[in-house]
């Protein structure tokens, strides 16, 4: 500041360019001089010794070195001090001190003399000079016009009292002994280290810490109180019981501490009043400093301390920022980053704004998180606040946005600033951005990994379309498990559904490798398929050492080199794996040829599977492609003797390129396409291949897809309203070949634009493409309109899905799949976890009004999803709440995944989808596999996710692992699980109770004869048309069957218990519950009367057959409403062991390579007889594998 003080002074140019710059010679130049008033003695002084930090530091610290030597030189005095020799004044005639003893007379000299040797005397004196002239000089410079006040000031009347009588010895010499009590200035010396402590944090340029400052302060008052104490007791005590210094600092931490023995008490009254007087200082003083203290440590526990710079140098931290902290948030990421074993060291620093929740800071006070979980109450964008989470020395840093915000678009903004001041403040600092809306995705293309939340939903729940339960199967894949979830439940399926949800993707280079180092130089379908035979674990996918693209099934072209990166799925890492061959080497001994059945959980160590699919017949097949009707895994035709059992071809080593792919499945299919719309008589718009012309948000991935040949008008994407270019006001009068998709969205939102996408790209073929319907709430905007009509059967109306009209206009009784999005409007609500209300009642009405309907509901809270098609009387529902509660008890991080809704894929919430940037810390390749899966990114080469569906045809494969054989070998695709459906008999509460179940519920095999009957969703039959009453002669295997449930209740009814009686009436009250589907029924066809629509369709759909009943809970849509106690469940088996047996309505997660791929390296695309067919039967069947 000093530097401040030098004179400015204005300079002229000079040189040729003077004149550029002349004024009028009339205005003389005016020299200025600032600061003037710094130029005054007073104000230099004032600048020396109190406004410049680091001088008045030292100035502070000599003093508090006064102080204390004062104290220590009066400690001496006492010491040297023997009033047995004599007291009086200096030079005067001693008195002596025993003489006074025995009186009962206080006598008063032994209190005012001392005895001061002279070269003591000389130093105290010199001191007190030196501390009354400071004192003087200070009170000068800090005097603002009131005298009284500097004078009355505490330290300056100490300073009086203690430097005053030594000046005054100087000139009179008799007063030298005089007692003057030097050890008041403990106080003094508090007071400077107050001030220095201040100081140093200004000069350092450090925020101070108000808890340091306040301990500080305590610690020295109570040291000053009992210093004061023990002086002062010691020294009037002269004049009674003599007690030396130890003595009187004894009596003083006694007295203080309340204990109060008695064995040393003041005996004369001016001690004892000096005692009352300091217990009357201790009772006030004490108090209120103790009460500052709790105050501050309160607020310190409210906004959190500070992570020290020695524990951030030792220790590895990450820092979580997020604008508010809610306990699921909290618990979902500290058990996903901790899951991992190498991360147990770690310690999290939470960085918020706003205090700590009660309940937040209830889990922090658990051992087991409190030593590993810091929270700061403070901003990101505060360097300060960095500094004390010690961001630029973190191991990374999470921002995460806050989804449950009204204004999403504002809680991107925040997370924007968020990563610019951490990027800012510490460039070297790993980023790991969760962001909202897509639009915003580009402003944080810098950090490390990015997750769109939008762009994620959307994806995967336009696949639960088309492959149903993918978002399961991506929740499973991205949660950290061990497999262990369900293992001591007596349900098989559990078992089996819980020990597949440990599978994860995992990495490993394939010269380091176990698993794969064998097949160096071999394909990657052979080294799938063989590694899957012999380990169990399932290769998706690699990565050149020279490309860092990821692509996922290469195909058979691609040969594996010990430099790739090799991804594949297991139970745990290679690295955590044993290997034990002698089971496979026993089995080849035995000459083993039976085959495998699963049969529980595996007793390899850490749960590595490792089987053996037994002796395969390798006969070559023949290799030429199946008529183009068929539509199944094809039957080899029988070598030599019948009762062989059907063999399958070997999976090539290297690709042959005469026989690879012989019925190719990724050529183009637009001409058998055309052929066919010819045939059919109708005039149908050729769709052409390309990339979409215009994106509704930068950073969007380019995606080739199926693109009309001209943009289509607005006015022709709404559903509901006619326009010049055609007169379509219903989904019924467009003639649509395949069943609706309807999306009910409360804005056309730029993530809808990525839900489209997926179910119109490029390899998928023509007839599979469903009609899209967006039901919104609010109009769409006009550049959103722009991105999406250049997509083929693309449409939207205006609506809500809690509006039955609505949802008739947009043509719900046609469509197969609702998807309901989260509202943003609802995602916040004054109690917690009541934001989902609306959507799950909405969505508990849609489906008892449509039952054939299959619902993709989005929740915001995970535990709402217990919710979904609920029923008050479902015993097996809470059994698996019970379930549910004593596995999170057992630490599981996926407690929620035995819900029902869940295990089917009828219910997500994207919050599950956090454990995906958390798992980015460790595995950072999670969310480039992620996107390639969900279709999000398309890398060249790269594969992308379908499903397939086992049909009776199917099942002489028998096995998953001869499956996986057939794949690779026939049209190199990559199983990764299956989607089964089963039904299952809901047990009650009592055991004996499963007999009389089994005996009087419909069991799925008596309905086969009726199978095979299904019907088109556009065509009525005749017996069909007034199936709503409840005349007998309809539904004759129905009614049927009620009569038998009748005759067997009448029959069974004396046989069981009260209980079963009980049980048995609820059985016999179901029969008359098509009384309440008549009144729904009757409403929906009246609305649909009075908006003029035909009701030909939801007759159709509505009253449906025995047979229709069993078809759809076959499918997982439909629980069969004859009977609460049967219903079906669905679930996700991820990389189930080779022997797991195949069963009727398996759905198969394949992986299928890159069409393009293939197209570029043949040079032109093969026409394939064998291409993908769509089931008229099942909407669930488009991507069918034709092999």
């Amino acid at each position: 500041m000093s530097k401040l003080s030098h004179q400015r002074r204005q300079k002229m140019p000079t040189g040729p360019h003077a004149e550029d710059f002349s004024v009028d010679s009339s205005f003389s130049q005016v020299q200025v001089e600032f600061y003037v008033n710094e130029n005054t003695f007073k104000e230099r002084l004032k600048l020396f010794f109190i406004k410049n930090q680091r001088s008045s530091l030292r100035i502070r610290l000599f003093n508090f070195s006064l102080k204390l030597l004062t104290c220590l030189l009066y400690i001496v005095r006492v010491l040297l001090d023997n009033p047995e020799e004599g007291i009086g004044c200096w030079e005067c005639e001693k008195q002596n001190y025993t003489a006074f003893n025995q009186s009962t007379n206080i006598n008063w000299s032994h209190i005012f003399w001392v005895d001061r040797k002279t070269p003591l005397w000389a130093v105290q004196v010199s001191i007190a000079l030196i501390s009354f002239l400071e004192t003087m000089l200070l009170t000068y410079l800090s005097y603002k016009g009131n005298i009284w006040e500097q004078i009355f000031r505490i330290s300056f009347v100490l300073e009086m009292i203690n430097t005053v009588p030594f000046i005054i010895t100087i000139f009179w010499p008799p007063l030298r002994n005089l007692f003057i009590p030097v050890f008041l200035n403990c106080w003094l010396a508090k007071y400077a280290l107050e001030n220095m402590i201040n100081d140093l944090h200004r000069a350092i340029q450090r925020t101070q810490s108000a808890m340091f400052n306040q301990v500080l302060i305590l610690i020295c008052t109570l040291l000053c109180l009992v210093f004061t104490g023990t002086c002062g007791i010691q020294h009037l005590e002269r004049a009674g019981e003599k007690l030396s210094l130890f003595k009187s600092f004894y009596f003083c931490i006694v007295t203080f501490s309340t204990v109060g023995y008695g064995d040393v008490t003041p005996k004369i009254w001016p001690s004892q009043l000096l005692v009352v007087i300091m217990i009357c200082v201790a009772l006030v003083v004490l108090p209120l400093q103790f009460e500052e203290l709790v105050y501050l440590w309160m607020e310190r526990q409210k906004s959190g301390g500070n992570y020290s710079r020695h524990r951030a140098q030792t220790e590895k931290h990450v820092v979580l920022c997020v604008s508010s902290l809610k306990i699921d948030l909290l618990m979902d990421f500290l058990n996903e980053f901790y899951a991992h074993p190498r991360l147990q060291d770690y310690y999290v620093v939470i960085l918020c704004p706003t205090e700590m929740d009660i309940q937040v800071r209830r889990v922090l006070q658990i051992p087991l998180w409190s030593q590993r979980v810091i929270y700061l109450q403070g901003s990101a964008l505060k360097d300060q606040d960095l500094m004390r989470a010690k961001m630029d020395n973190g191991e990374a840093c999470f921002i995460l946005s806050s989804r449950n915000e009204v204004d999403r678009t504002a809680a991107d903004h925040q997370t924007i600033l968020r990563a610019w001041a951490v990027k800012d403040f510490a460039p070297n600092c790993p980023l790991y951005v969760q962001i909202l809306k897509p639009e915003n995705k580009f402003h944080v293309k810098f950090a490390d990994h990015v997750v769109c939340e939008e762009e994620c939903k959307y994806a995967m729940l336009a696949l639960n379309c088309v492959c149903p339960a993918t978002s399961t199967l991506i929740t499973l894949l991205v949660h950290t498990s061990r497999g262990q979830e369900g293992q001591e439940s007596p349900e098989q399926w559990q078992r089996m559904y819980g020990r597949c949800s440990g599978n994860e993707v995992y990495h490993i280079r394939m010269g380091d490798s176990k698993f794969f180092m064998e097949y160096e130089g071999k394909s990657f379908t052979y080294a799938a398929f063989h590694a899957h035979k012999k380990y169990g674990v399932c290769l998706i996918g690699i990565r050149r050492e020279e490309n860092k693209s990821i692509l996922l099934n290469p195909g058979p072209r691609h040969i594996m080199a010990a430099s790739d990166t090799c991804f594949y799925i297991n139970i745990t890492k290679e690295e955590n794996s044993a290997f034990i061959f002698k089971q496979e080497e026993k089995q080849k001994k035995k000459g083993f040829a039976g085959r495998g059945s699963y049969d529980g959980p595996s007793r390899l160590p850490v749960h590595s599977i490792i089987a053996s699919m037994g002796t395969v017949a390798m006969d070559l097949q023949n290799t030429e492609c199946r008529p183009a009707n068929s539509s199944k895994l094809a039957l080899p035709a029988e070598n030599g003797s019948g009762t062989r059992r059907p063999s399958i071809a070997p999976v090539l080593e290297l690709a042959d390129t005469s026989s690879l792919l012989p019925c190719d499945l990724l050529s183009d299919q637009s001409e058998d396409e055309m052929t066919q719309s010819d045939e059919e008589g109708s005039a149908v718009v050729e769709y052409v291949k390309g990339y979409p012309p215009n994106s509704p948000y930068i950073g969007s991935s380019p995606t080739l897809c199926h693109l009309l040949p001209e943009k289509a008008p607005f006015c022709c994407l709404r559903l509901d309203k006619g326009c010049k270019h055609n007169s379509f006001e219903d989904a019924k009068a467009y003639g649509f070949k395949n069943k609706l998709i309807i999306v009910s969205a409360e804005t056309a939102g730029n993530g809808l634009y990525n839900f489209i996408v997926p179910l119109r790209a490029y390899y998928r073929s023509r007839k599979e493409l469903n009609p899209i319907v967006l039901l919104l709430d609010n109009k769409p905007e006009h550049h959103f309109l722009e991105a999406i009509c250049c997509f083929p059967m693309v449409y939207y109306m205006e609506g809500t899905i809690d509006n039955l009209d609505s949802l008739l206009q947009c043509g719900i009784i046609y469509a197969d799949n609702l998807v309901v999005v989260d509202k943003e409007s609802t995602m916040s609500a004054e109690e917690d976890y009541m934001a989902d209300a609306k959507t799950i009642v909405n969505v508990q009405t849609m489906f008892r009004l449509f039952p054939s309907l299959s619902i993709i509901t989005e929740l915001t809270h995970p535990s709402n999803m217990r919710f979904m098609q609920f029923r008050a009387k479902d015993s097996y529902s809470l059994a698996l709440s019970k379930l549910e509660k004593r596995e999170r008890e057992n630490g599981s991080n996926l407690a929620f995944m035995f819900r029902l809704p869940f295990a089917a894929g009828r219910v997500f919430s994207i919050s599950m989808l956090d454990t995906l940037l958390y798992q980015s810390f460790v595995k950072d390749y999670m969310i480039t596999i992620t996107r390639l899966l969900l279709g999000l990114d398309t890398t060249p080469g790269s594969g992308y996710l379908c499903a397939m569906k086992i049909t009776e045809d199917d099942l002489w494969i028998r096995t998953y692992g001869r499956l996986f054989q057939k794949l690779c070998s026939s049209s190199a695709e990559i199983p990764i699980g299956i989607y089964r459906t089963e039904s299952h008999m809901f047990a009650t509460s009592e055991p004996h109770d499963i007999r009389a179940q089994s005996q009087i519920s419909i069991n799925v095999e008596d309905c086969e004869d009726t199978k095979d009957v299904k019907e088109h969703w556009g065509i009525k039959t005749s017996h069909h048309r007034n199936s709503c009453s409840s005349d007998q002669s309809e539904h004759p295997l129905l009614r049927r069957k009620s009569m038998q449930w009748a005759r067997r209740l009448s029959r069974k009814g004396n046989k069981h218990s009260s209980k079963t009686a009980e049980w048995i009436s609820q059985q016999r009250l179901s029969l008359y519950r098509r009384s309440e589907r008549q009144e729904l029924s009757e409403l929906v066809k009246n609305r649909m009367k009075h908006l003029g629509l035909p009701t030909t369709g939801y007759e159709d759909v509505a009253n449906l057959t025995a047979s229709d009943v069993m078809n759809r809970v076959n499918l997982g849509y439909l629980q069969d409403e004859m009977n609460d106690h049967q219903n079906t469940l669905s679930y996700v088996l991820i990389n189930p062991p080779p022997d797991t047996r195949l069963e009727l309505n398996d759905i198969v997660y394949l992986i299928r390579s890159d069409p393009l791929a293939h197209v570029a390296n043949d040079g032109h695309s093969r026409k394939s007889s064998c291409s993908n067919k769509l089931g008229s039967g099942n909407p669930e069947t488009r991507d069918e594998t034709q092999l």
